[in-house]
């Protein structure tokens, strides 16, 4: 199972990241919602090791989903959090508690965001290749 490390930076209008391989080689830029103390569909999810599973969401496709139940997180519940996606998207404010992968960090119409947001998340899908892995979040 391939095993990946997102290493965080919060910051009051988001939280940016970046996801790297077992090897340390970075893969792509990660956006979240802002830390709001684990609130349901407003916070980014708490730091911790997360089974990354692939998911086929009715919204966002083919993406995959991420599941702790140590952690209250789970695909479909009872959890403290459900459906915690990886999708395209380039601001902390078009997610609902899920992760956003980038090519880079950057400002689009002035504000802090991912962007290429389609292109880092082919490639993610691509390098997962519809398998499961693990995912650990760390302060960077």
């Amino acid at each position: 199972m391939k095993r990946f490390v997102l290493k965080r930076r919060y910051f009051q209008h988001g939280t940016y990241s970046t996801l790297h391989r077992a090897d340390g080689s970075k893969v792509c830029c990660m956006v979240e919602r802002p830390w709001l103390n684990n609130a349901k569909s407003k916070s980014c999810i708490p730091p911790g090791t997360y089974t990354l599973l692939p998911h086929k969401s009715p919204r966002f496709g083919e993406c995959y989903v991420l599941e702790s139940k140590d952690l209250g997180v789970t695909r479909e519940g009872p959890s403290q959090r459900t459906h915690i996606l990886i999708h395209k998207a380039n601001y902390p404010s078009q997610l609902q508690g899920c992760l956003a992968p980038g090519v880079d960090f950057g400002f689009i119409e002035d504000e802090w965001a991912v962007v290429n947001s389609t292109d880092a998340f082919n490639s993610l899908m691509a390098e997962l290749g519809g398998e499961p892995a693990t995912l650990t979040i760390i302060k960077d």
